[in-house]
């Protein structure tokens, strides 16, 4: 038999299986299937012809502008810090079918998302009782550049003088901002984390008073304050009881220093201790993470950020993650930094951190700023994954950025990108990526924006790597 009468003899059998018992039967059930088949027909074509039209009439509309309510003026510089846009970066979200959203952090009056931390450590110390405006006080902190910016842009503003210790290779710029802000920077050379150079801004905040003050509530042995009032007018109190009492039940308790009203007067040296301080989570939990929760209407699918005091990561990953519980939460790690093993592998190591490998403090990269300490422990347990970033990379995004964006970022925000880059990739299209774009490239101009000094440190400048990272 051949092939020809085998499929007619298949059909003819599949006919008989399908044959109605009668006209009026069969013509009932195919008005049914072509009824059935022109509704879900034409239903689709008016979904579809309703949401051409819609997106149309979208793009007639003019972009509605960064809101403005009558009568509404900010109290100065404070009330600038914090609800910063966030933006769409249209050529890695077009090419890759995912959003890529920045939050703009370089928007904040100095310049940076470290206003954010500036401010909460100052308002919680005040609210604490341990600063006094307007008294001479000095904030004292060990930095690379933006954390020193902001303490010296807030505490300006609220009244307070500012002491940088900062390594003497950062770039030029920062050092020349913190100046003209009427810091006073104290450079030193990078060294190793035991070093007791590490410590040189705590130390100066002790050294400025000639009382150290201790036992304040809330605080443990990190806390680095003192006042240029004489020992003399710090007064201790202990708890007492009165005679007819039962002390048995009552443990003796050393109460806090009472402090004179004279002393609030008097200067203090204040450690802000960025590293330490919970206030750097507080400001990201309380302030960034319910921001981008708002401005995403909820529709988010991952966060990714880099960690320099991971504040940043911990307090916004952590308030994210309570508000969406399956939201990623990724580090962006530059080389160098042991994060990513720590994130990874549970184990705080990087080749160029071992003995005789390490060329300068923290991370011997071109990225400045970004990396365990207590703000990043907090939030370690929400942290899902993490990817580690090369200078390579970092600098080709951020001159693929300035070409097809107009964005001129720094380092840090350029870290984040590639990222979210390579995350994008593990997800699905049209989910949603937020991040943080930690400043702007203004005030890395002199190292990670100069083409020469790249070329001197044989870092190449190839934008193709980014085009490659979106097609692979």
């Amino acid at each position: 038999m051949g092939y020809q009468e085998t499929i007619s003899i298949f059909w003819a059998k599949t006919y008989d299986k399908l044959r109605f018992p009668t006209r009026f039967t069969r013509d009932i059930v195919w008005g049914v299937v072509l009824g059935i088949g022109l509704s879900l027909s034409s239903t689709s074509a008016a979904w579809y012809f309703q949401d051409w039209r819609r997106r149309k009439a979208i793009k007639r509309i003019p972009p509605r502008p960064i809101e403005l309510r009558s009568d509404e003026i900010v109290p100065g510089v404070i009330g600038l810090i914090g609800n910063t846009p966030l933006i769409r970066i249209n050529s890695l979200s077009d090419a890759l079918g995912v959003e890529i959203l920045g939050k703009a952090e370089y928007l904040n009056p100095g310049g940076s998302v470290k206003d954010r931390v500036a401010l909460q450590i100052i308002e919680d110390a005040e609210a604490q009782g341990l600063l006094h405006p307007n008294t001479g006080s000095v904030l004292f902190e060990g930095t690379v550049g933006s954390t020193g910016i902001s303490l010296a842009t807030v505490g300006r503003a609220k009244g307070y003088e500012c002491c940088i210790i900062m390594p003497d290779d950062v770039a030029i710029e920062k050092v020349q901002v913190l100046e003209k802000l009427g810091a006073k920077v104290e450079r030193v050379r990078p060294a190793s984390i035991v070093d007791e150079k590490q410590n040189l801004a705590r130390k100066r905040a002790l050294e400025f008073g000639a009382t150290e003050l201790t036992n304040i509530p809330a605080h443990g042995d990190e806390l680095a304050i003192s006042t240029q009032a004489e020992p003399s007018e710090v007064e201790h109190t202990t708890d007492t009881v009165g005679d007819d009492e039962d002390t048995s039940l009552i443990p003796h308790i050393s109460l806090p220093q009472i402090l004179r009203p004279a002393l609030e007067t008097k200067p203090r040296g204040f450690f802000a201790d960025q590293f330490e301080n919970e206030s750097n989570f507080h400001a990201h939990y309380k302030g960034t993470g319910p921001e981008i929760l708002r401005q995403t209407s909820g529709r988010l699918d991952a966060f990714v950020s880099g960690a320099g005091t991971g504040g940043t990561v911990a307090g916004t990953g952590k308030f994210l993650k309570k508000a969406l519980p399956d939201v990623k939460v990724v580090l962006s790690d530059p080389e160098g930094s042991g994060l990513y093993n720590k994130v990874k592998f549970n184990v705080m190591f990087d080749l160029k951190e071992s003995e005789g490998k390490k060329r300068r403090h923290q991370v011997d990269t071109v990225v400045e700023g970004i990396g365990i300490n207590r703000n990043f422990s907090l939030g370690l347990d929400i942290i899902d994954d993490a990817y580690r970033v090369s200078d390579t990379e970092a600098v080709a995004m951020s001159r693929y950025l300035v070409q097809h964006d107009g964005l001129y970022l720094g380092s840090s925000s350029a870290c984040n990108l590639v990222a979210c880059v390579r995350l994008a990739k593990t997800l699905s299209r049209g989910s949603r990526i937020a991040t943080i774009l930690c400043d702007s490239g203004a005030r890395h101009q002199s190292k990670f924006w100069s083409d020469e000094y790249l070329q001197a440190h044989d870092i190449p400048i190839d934008t193709t790597i980014i085009d490659q990272l979106l097609a692979s």
